[in-house]
């Protein structure tokens, strides 16, 4: 696979740095945290960035609630591990159903996207409709966080148990997809939102395919733009904010290493080194 030169290396560099050069930790069940690691490029290019990616477990819509505050808290206690500073939980799966708990046990910040893309909703405007694995649509994370903020908006849910794969499977411009979009849409489109909240960080993938079933009025939100914004403040409150040049960004993935490299590439804009990890019964193993 790789070399364990470099992960050693890695390691080491990340152990030798002050608390500002230490890696934010970025998670998700795959390529979906791509989409907040984008914005961190963007918005805070001088972090440092430990990214992973549960692949050998997505999709993570259709799992209960305890597998995912385990699922979250191995990936957390790998990523302490990591020596990272922060962590950006780029999942709204685990968000919804894990944060709070995880919050109480972890002694590491840990940030969340639904109540960065709630905040972001609520500006847009009054009729949002907001789209979202299984999991989190029953939840009801975003409704409660966007009426909290503002009593004042209706909000409508749909759960799209079938995007994650597509994505994951690199089938955003199948047309099958496109059918599979306008099935979802339909219900939201007939309450005449004028806002659409990507309520899972893949879905902003799919914005070429929503964009071309929406009517031109209605708002997007991202809440992976807006949670790496939250992170930058957070980051200056902490005096953790990084001003030096970043190390080169580390990928981890629990299934295949190869499958997640040829994915992240259109993504990305490179093709990453992706190291592998596995997870037995708790015990964190590193496969080189």
């Amino acid at each position: 696979m790789y070399s364990s030169s470099i992960f050693e290396a890695n390691l080491d560099d990340f152990s030798a740095l002050e608390p500002q050069r230490a890696p934010i930790g970025i998670f998700d069940s795959g390529v979906g945290g791509l989409t907040v690691l984008r914005q961190i490029y963007r918005q805070l290019p001088n972090e440092s960035i430990v990214y992973f990616g549960d692949t050998a477990r997505l999709p993570y819509g259709i799992r209960s609630q305890a597998e995912i505050l385990q699922f979250t808290r191995e990936i957390l206690t790998w990523l302490q591990q990591q020596q990272v500073k922060m962590v950006i939980m780029a999942c709204n799966t685990s968000s919804a159903l894990a944060l709070e708990t995880v919050r109480q046990e972890f002694n590491i910040p840990i940030l969340g996207v639904i109540l960065p893309g709630a905040k972001a909703a609520v500006q847009e405007g009054k009729r949002i409709g907001v789209i979202a694995t299984p999991a989190t649509a029953k939840s009801n994370a975003y409704k409660h966080a966007i009426l909290e903020i503002a009593p004042d908006v209706q909000v409508w849910q749909v759960g799209c148990p079938e995007f994650v794969p597509l994505i994951e499977q690199n089938r955003i411009h199948d047309p099958y997809t496109a059918e599979v979009a306008r099935a979802y849409l339909e219900p939201l489109l007939e309450q005449e939102i004028d806002t659409l909240v990507h309520g899972c960080t893949h879905y902003p993938h799919l914005t070429p395919v929503l964009r071309s079933l929406l009517p031109s009025q209605v708002k997007l939100v991202d809440p992976a733009v807006h949670v790496v914004a939250a992170c930058a403040q957070e980051l200056d409150l902490l005096g953790l904010k990084n001003t030096h040049p970043p190390l080169p960004t580390r990928f981890a993935v629990s299934g295949c290493p190869q499958q997640f490299s040829q994915s992240g590439v259109q993504w990305l804009g490179y093709t990453p080194m992706v190291e592998e990890v596995r997870f037995n019964d708790s015990a964190i193993s590193q496969l080189l």
